[in-house]
């Protein structure tokens, strides 16, 4: 199984669950499977046999590589199995230009099995619908097969999907709205496996740590709804117990996971996820003005004072935020990225990054934007730019959407210039008095200095110059930040 990368830097930062979920799927008549990370290290052709089945996970960043991979290992004599959101929303893409035999749209953790099965059998279908699995059919990653030291992160998952509907964002299509959350039980069971192994950083990666807002539950109620007020109230209740689960394990252990702003009303969840270990959260702000929020459907995010004074909530209860902010909407000016600057510093936010509009796939920003580009979409190498994933990086453009006020370049300047502002030295190191030590102070600046490596340059980079000595930086402090994350194994740690 393979997880494609264009950039390998010899250390990941958090364990791409899918490989060892469907590792776990896997029936053991098959053997264990040979996974490969290419953040780790290029995938090998070489070590592909005929008959051999092959699975490559493919979102829209990566995909153009995977596809790659699927034409190598078929003319290998491999069985060829795509899967991944892009498969899932592109399926004749993989057969088309991948090589592929089969795709599976949706989740795979009951139907790999059948997938497996059959190509032994030399009958793959098709296509494979493996639909949205019930929370209870989640299967536990199988992390015995983990490269030993090879992320800071581990990453465990509590709930799929999410009940908002952002304009650029696919989750709650793909996933659904309803989410589907695990039971306590398997998820310690896994957090403890992890930290029994010496990984004390876990990521909870989920589309939504905060499913179930006081807003759904009080529409519910305004509703006279009583079967969705009780489905809320339990979803609810089962949050807070498994965080008062996770408050048992060593004092050490630290969790990050993904939020959205409501849970800042909510002071109760707050309070319960400090007490949990849960020590940051990404927080999509998007957007600073009124008016950039209601352009993705975000406008129940706050802005100006209020936003920071709500960002600020999250600190004052023990939760660090990474704040997302998305750069190149229609209604910004170059004021807002001097506003978007001014107000990460203002909300005291912990880490920050600062993408470009990109119209992703099952979005309603790409929906809006393929339909405004007709036929008439421009080419290049004879690839629509409504297809631009299927054209090599370096010759995509730098915007996607035209902005109405400003070149690609200046918002390409602008956004690189808040990122430089953001993780220069001396900010970094005002951040750092979050942590007490000294030791702990310039771990922090060295892991951000990494983070701003290893992510900002994405689609920014204006060269393969830049980027390969971005890569190298990442590389050369990669290895050192990896042994700040890891603890002594606790073998004998048991289930709170």
């Amino acid at each position: 199984m393979i997880n494609p990368s264009d950039v390998s830097f010899g250390v990941g930062v958090i364990t791409p669950r899918w490989l060892y979920v469907l590792a776990a799927a896997t029936p053991s008549q098959y053997g264990d499977p040979i996974i490969t990370d290419e953040t780790l290290e290029p995938f090998n052709p070489d070590r592909v046999q005929a008959g051999d089945v092959v699975g490559i996970g493919v979102h829209t960043a990566n995909v153009y590589r995977g596809l790659e991979i699927g034409r190598l290992v078929r003319e290998r004599g491999a069985w060829v199995i795509f899967g991944g959101i892009h498969a899932t929303l592109y399926p004749e893409e993989a057969h088309e230009l991948g090589g592929a035999h089969a795709v599976v749209k949706g989740d795979g953790d009951v139907v790999w099995s059948t997938v497996l099965a059959d190509c032994a059998q030399g009958t793959p279908q098709r296509i494979y619908d493996g639909g949205r699995v019930s929370a209870e059919r989640f299967l536990p990653a199988r992390w015995d097969l983990l490269p030993p030291k090879s992320y800071m992160w581990a990453s465990v998952q509590t709930v799929r999907g999410c009940p908002k509907h952002c304009s650029f964002c696919s989750v709650w299509r793909t996933d659904g709205q309803r989410p589907r959350q695990r039971a306590s039980d398997p998820v310690l069971q896994e957090i403890v496996h992890l930290r029994r192994m010496g990984y004390r950083f876990i990521a909870l990666a989920d589309d939504n740590f905060y499913p179930v807002s006081l807003t759904d539950i009080e529409l519910a109620r305004r509703q006279n709804n009583q079967p969705r007020l009780d489905e809320l109230l339990s979803l609810r209740a089962e949050r807070f117990e498994f965080m008062e689960r996770l408050a048992q394990l060593p004092p050490d252990t630290i969790f990050f996971t993904q939020i959205t702003m409501e849970a800042a009303e909510d002071l109760e969840f707050l309070d319960a996820m400090r007490k949990a270990h849960i020590k940051g959260a990404l927080v999509g702000v998007e957007a600073v003005t009124a008016e950039g929020l209601k352009a993705i459907y975000k406008d129940f995010n706050l802005s100006g004072e209020n936003l920071a004074e709500r960002l600020r909530t999250f600190k004052r209860h023990g939760v660090h935020v990474l704040g997302s902010f998305i750069f190149g909407l229609p209604t910004d000016r170059q004021d807002t990225f001097d506003a978007t600057a001014a107000l990460a510093k203002q909300a005291e936010i912990t880490f920050a990054q600062f993408v470009t509009m990109t119209p992703f796939p099952g979005t309603v920003d790409f929906e809006r934007w393929e339909k405004s580009q007709g036929e008439n979409a421009e080419r290049i190498q004879g690839v629509p730019l409504t297809r631009y994933w299927l054209i090599p990086g370096h010759l995509r453009p730098k915007l996607y959407i035209p902005h109405p006020t400003m070149t690609p370049e200046e918002v390409r300047r602008y956004t690189q210039k808040v990122w430089d502002n953001f993780y220069n030295i001396g900010a970094i190191w005002k951040r750092a008095a979050c942590v007490k030590s000294l030791k702990a102070r310039l771990a922090f600046l060295l892991i951000s200095k990494l983070y701003r490596q290893m992510y900002a340059n994405t689609g920014i980079a204006t060269d393969s110059a830049r980027r390969k000595s971005a890569n190298r930086w990442a590389r050369w402090m990669a290895k050192p930040c990896l042994r700040l994350f890891h603890a002594k194994p606790m073998p004998d740690l048991v289930v709170p």
